[in-house]
This record gives structure tokens, sequence and C-alpha cells, in this order.
């Protein structure tokens, strides 16, 4: 892969990957939650911490699958196959975009949204641990097949020292929207204007998400 080609196609994807709604919405959430029941510093140190383990869970997720890949000797197969993979996931988040929980939505399963809340109202360290770990695992199903596919053009594109780099680059600027969040609402953001902002931007977001999906996956059948 060329670095010209590499850093814009990492950076734009990440960036894409990070505003679903998913993880948007548990940190909003988690926000408000903490604002009513504890100080302004509190809520930074949990919201610090949950980014910080969504970051670590995700990264570690990515050197696992990125090891996987390329141990079963099958790249240029499963490459084409996440090509399609994120083709499919983007006409599915086009398809939310008009018919949002018919059919095949993706989203963070309906069964696992008590366990997030429960945590979210423990308001501790270990539960902010806990969630940061369960949000990184249950949201794979809104943009996961964002990551499967530059973890593919990782493994069939470049050395095991280039993907760790472009990896590391991709889930920094995954989180830094997440830590925006967090810091403008410290500094006296509203909560509450975010989450009006997230819930009127919501189709926008997917919109913006599938398209980029079909995008990739159409660079990767093409390069």
């Amino acid at each position: 892969m060329d670095i010209g080609i590499a850093i814009p196609l990492i950076v734009g994807s990440a960036a894409i990957d990070s505003i679903n709604p998913c993880a948007f919405a548990v940190l909003i959430f988690l926000i408000l939650y903490l604002m009513n029941v504890k100080n302004r510093m509190f809520m930074l140190k949990i919201g610090l911490v949950y980014i910080s383990i969504i970051f670590i869970v995700y990264f570690l997720s990515g050197l696992g699958l990125l090891s996987f890949i390329q141990s079963i000797h099958l790249t240029r197969f499963f490459y084409y196959f996440t090509a399609a993979l994120a083709i499919v996931f983007g006409l599915l988040n086009l398809k939310d975009v008009f018919w949002y929980g018919k059919g095949i939505s993706l989203a963070i399963p309906e069964s696992k949204k008590a366990i997030i809340q429960k945590y979210i109202r423990r308001a501790t360290l270990p539960a902010a641990i806990v969630l940061g770990i369960l949000v990184a695992l249950f949201e794979l199903p809104c943009t996961g097949a964002i990551y499967l596919a530059i973890l593919s053009l990782l493994a069939e594109k470049n050395t095991w020292f280039q993907a760790i780099a472009y990896l590391l680059i991709y889930n920094v600027v995954f989180v830094l929207p997440l830590l925006f969040i967090l810091l403008a609402v410290y500094f006296g953001l509203a909560p509450e204007k975010v989450e009006n902002w997230r819930q009127g931007q919501r189709r926008w977001l997917r919109l913006a998400v599938g398209v980029v999906m079909i995008g990739l996956g159409a660079i990767m059948f093409y390069i």
C-alpha cells in the first residue's frame, strides 16, 4: 500500500467509524447520569477511563484479528470477503436511513442495552472499565465492517510493523470524537445539547457511514 493512499484511507475510515451512533449514545448517557449524581471532575475521570478502555480493547482486538488473518494464509480470500462485507453493511446502513428497525438493523442488540444501563448507573471506575469493554464489543455490529475491512487491507498490503503503526493511527482517530465530547461537556457544554444533536443527526451519520463502507469496499476491489 502506498503511504500516500494509506494515511488518508486509514484516517478517513477511522473518522467515519468514530461517529457511529452506538459509542456516542453510551458516552452521552454516561455523562448525563454522572452530571446528575457526581461532580464534573469525577465525570471527567470516569469518561477518560471509559474512552481509554474502548481504545485498548479496539486496538488489541485489531492486533488479534490481524494476526489471525495473516496466520490462516488466506489473506487474499479474506481480503475480498471483507470488501464484499463492507459493501453489504454499507447498504444496510443506507437502508436504516429510511427504514430503521425494519429487517436487519446495525445497532447494539436490544438484549445488551440493559447490561450497559446497569454499569452506567453504578458510576464507578471498575464499572467504567467493564462498560468500555462491553461497548467496544457490542458496537461491532454498527460499524465493525469498516474495521474488519481496514484490517484485511493492512494484512494484505503491509508488513507487520507497518500494519501496527497504521492500526495505532486508526484507533487514535477513532476515539478522538469521544474525547472531544467529554472535554466539551467538562468545560461547560450542556450534555443535553450533545444528545439533541446526536438525535437530530442520527440519519445523516448513518448515511455517511453507509457511503464510506460502500466506498471502502469498492476501493479494496479496485486496488
